[in-house]
């Protein structure tokens, strides 16, 4: 097994990491991981890391889960990719119907990626009024600090200046409204006061453009990229009527919240409101294999079934509709039955606060909020580079934390046991406070944030 120097250093002059500034590694090398194993991550040099984060949100059951395991063996073992275009596969069909029964929405179309997700859904949308006779609807809007991915299309819709103003020549802004994030209230106000106020926002934006709209796009209760945050359902029930008396489509993307991480199935179903349009990955596949999938109404499918060519939708990618992902993900799915996921995680996240209570009362920590089994604390600090200080002392410390910007956020696998849960708690409130002490005198320039 390769030393752990060795095979970072394989790495950097190998491997382009994402997300990331490479030169920083020259003083802060990637840590080699060997193996992982429930929410733990084992280095080659055999220390571990708790998974704090789901490895950036995908693992739900842990690592290395064996019914996940299994079906991947099995599926290997019978089919491992079939071209999707003219053929079709027992796990792609099987995965589409439970995803049906799931969301109310149908015919799903998979992808690779988040961000493909993305682009699926606002092309569906543009390309459904352009078929309906309606081509000057194919604008955008999205909400005030969104995310919807880095890829030129999702760009576009993605209001985080870090990601995009490197490509604006390439890009096409859609523009945006206030968020409803419910740190904005103002003095006397609920949340649900915070989301009406943006509701009305929205409502004057669509009461201009909507002519020229084709869809809203949204992360339903928590927008994850822009710091965790956290919003009033009443937002989403809004959303859908505006949406509704403007025929707009509203693209609920569940890339990040999807799949329990709010405490329901699907963050939009605790609005009781259905999207038009409904994006899938990370959590889709337990963690395990790159899988993304939009699913839509029966009447925006109907509108690209013609004899016309040109009306169909024209997008693919080779690994469209993967048999070994769609079988992970049908695992994962079963998971969520044999488990009675949502209910150990209600009892999971009681437990995870009450340990994690002395870091919400830190006299440093400010908007302490929790979403289902996403934790946030905003952090008040003069550091600029506050997130990868902490994230070095997290990881010297076993646990794997990567803050917002000035927010530290824990998104755990669902299978942390009385031990993970306490290391969780101690180390990071210790990392926290070996963070703070390195605190220059004099404040310093806001750092770039980076999930």
């Amino acid at each position: 097994m390769a030393a752990p120097d060795t095979l970072a250093s394989r790495s950097l002059a190998s491997v382009w990491h994402p997300c990331t500034q490479m030169k920083r590694h020259e003083a802060d090398p990637p840590v080699a991981i060997a193996r992982a194993q429930g929410p733990w991550l084992y280095g080659v040099d055999g220390q571990r890391y708790l998974d704090g984060i789901s490895s950036w949100w995908v693992n739900l059951f842990g690592h290395g889960h064996p019914h996940i395991q299994a079906a991947l063996t099995d599926q290997l073992a019978r089919l491992d990719h079939v071209m999707l275009a003219g053929f079709t596969h027992a796990p792609v069909v099987e995965l589409s119907e439970r995803l049906a029964a799931l969301t109310g929405l149908g015919h799903a179309f998979y992808g690779s990626d988040g961000a493909s997700a993305t682009e699926i859904a606002l092309k569906m949308s543009a390309h459904y009024w352009r078929n309906q006779g309606q081509p000057a609807k194919s604008r955008f809007v999205g909400l005030a600090g969104g995310y919807h991915g880095e890829t030129v299309g999702a760009l576009a819709v993605t209001d985080i200046a870090l990601f995009r103003q490197a490509y604006g020549p390439l890009v096409r802004l859609a523009d945006t409204v206030p968020s409803p994030d419910a740190r904005g209230a103002q003095p006397g106000e609920s949340a649900r006061d915070v989301a009406l106020r943006a509701a009305r926002a929205l409502e004057t934006w669509l009461a201009e453009h909507h002519a020229t709209t084709a869809a809203l796009i949204l992360e339903p209760l928590v927008q994850c990229a822009a710091g965790m945050l956290m919003h009033d359902a009443e937002y989403l029930r809004q959303a859908r009527a505006l949406c509704d008396r403007y025929a707009v489509h509203l693209v609920a993307d569940e890339i990040a919240v999807g799949f329990g991480r709010t405490g329901s199935m699907f963050a939009h179903q605790q609005a009781g409101m259905r999207p038009d349009f409904i994006c899938l990955s990370k959590g889709l596949t337990g963690g395990t294999l790159a899988l993304s999938a939009v699913l839509t109404t029966d009447d925006i499918y109907a509108a690209f079934y013609d004899d016309e060519v040109a009306r169909g939708f024209l997008h693919s990618h080779s690994y469209t509709g993967n048999p070994l992902a769609c079988r992970a993900a049908l695992a994962t799915l079963e998971l969520f039955e044999q488990t009675d996921a949502l209910a150990r995680n209600a009892r999971l996240a009681r437990a995870i606060d009450a340990a994690c209570a002395p870091l919400a009362a830190h006299p440093r920590v400010r908007h302490a909020r929790r979403q289902g089994m996403i934790w946030a604390w905003d952090v008040h600090t003069t550091l600029p580079d506050f997130a990868r200080r902490y994230h070095q002392h997290a990881m010297a410390r076993g646990l794997l934390l990567r803050p917002i910007g000035h927010t530290l956020y824990a998104m755990p696998p669902y299978v942390l046991d009385d031990e993970a849960v306490q290391h969780l708690a101690t180390a990071a409130l210790a990392a926290l406070d070996a963070t703070l002490a390195d605190e220059p005198a004099t404040p310093a320039p806001a750092e770039e944030r980076l999930p």
